[in-house]
This record gives structure tokens, sequence and C-alpha cells, in this order.
């Protein structure tokens, strides 16, 4: 198994690249053929969603929008819990279905804030998508719609996730080795 060096601490690879692309296309799939005929705004929420959001985009077969929106949770390997809004909304959102693009989801405090932001806006229904979920986390009482892995409860980086910044650019994602 492979291992990397990150910062401070050692990773070792927990899904390959391979099995990410295919969980995206299937994903992908799913969401074209559930949202068809629907007017369509996919809402990636930055910074951990960039790959995700731009692979899962290549392969949706919709007419369809994308926005991003910016928050802050993570400081290190753990969450805060303090949910920062740093980039807003500027696309009109009423009557539309959004989709919400998490990388992860793990305790479910970000997705409730951003969640509870959104229903200002009069979307016609809200439903999300994510590459990767903790259940063991997850707090929240929230349905995810769209899952591409179930993962344990262990800090992970690639992919677009990341360790105090770095990471971000591995394509596979790795699991912090204790």
């Amino acid at each position: 198994m492979k291992e990397i060096q990150v910062l401070d601490k050692k990773f070792k690879v927990s899904i390959p690249s391979n099995e990410i692309e295919q969980a995206i296309k299937k994903m992908a799939q799913q969401i074209s053929e559930d949202l068809a005929g629907k007017n369509v705004l996919f809402l990636g929420i930055l910074n951990g969603c960039f790959m995700f959001a731009g692979d899962l985009f290549k392969s949706i077969d919709l007419e369809c929008q994308i926005t991003f929106l910016k928050l802050a949770s993570y400081q290190g390997t753990s969450s805060s819990g303090n949910v920062k809004r740093l980039i807003g909304i500027n696309e009109d959102m009423e009557g539309k279905t959004v989709v919400i693009l998490e990388d992860i989801i793990d305790t479910g405090n970000t997705l409730e804030s951003i969640i509870k932001q959104l229903k200002g806006y009069e979307p016609a229904e809200i439903k999300i998508a994510t590459l990767l979920f903790k259940p063991e986390a997850y707090q929240g009482d929230i349905s995810v719609d769209y899952v591409g892995f179930e993962i344990p409860n262990s800090f992970i980086i690639g992919y677009g996730l990341d360790y105090d910044g770095y990471g971000r650019n591995l394509s596979d994602i790795y699991t912090i080795v204790e």
C-alpha cells in the first residue's frame, strides 16, 4: 500500500483514482436521470469540491448551471465547528433545483448551515451530492441524495481534500496513518 508524507503526517492510499472516476460517472448518470427536465443549478462548496465538481460536471447530461460557494470550518485535522461564509451567492435560485456538491460530509454542520442559508433564496428543491460520506460522524438529519463512497471516520486527504492546505492535488484519496 502506497504511503506518502504531507507536512508532519503520513498517509496511505484508501481510494485509488480509477475507483473515484467510476463512482463519479455512476453518480452523474443517476443525477442526469433523476433531474431530467428540471431547471438545475449545481452549487459547489469550495475549496474541497473543485476536483469532484469538475469531474462530475463533465459527465452530467443536463442543461444546467454551476456556481461555487466558499466556506471554511476545518483547522488542521479536525473541524472547528464554526462555519464561516466567505464568498456569497450571486445566482438566482428561485424555483430551481439546487444540487449542493460537497467533497465530504462528516458531522453535517457545514451542510446544515448551507441549507439554512439557501432556503432564503426560495429554490424549488435542494439535493445533496457528496463524493465522501462519514456515517459514523454524521450528526445531521438531512438526507444525502447521492453518495460516491461511505468511509470510516478517519482523516483523509487528496482529490481536493487537504491537510492545512496541502495534498489537494493528489489524484488518489489517502487516509492518515495513526
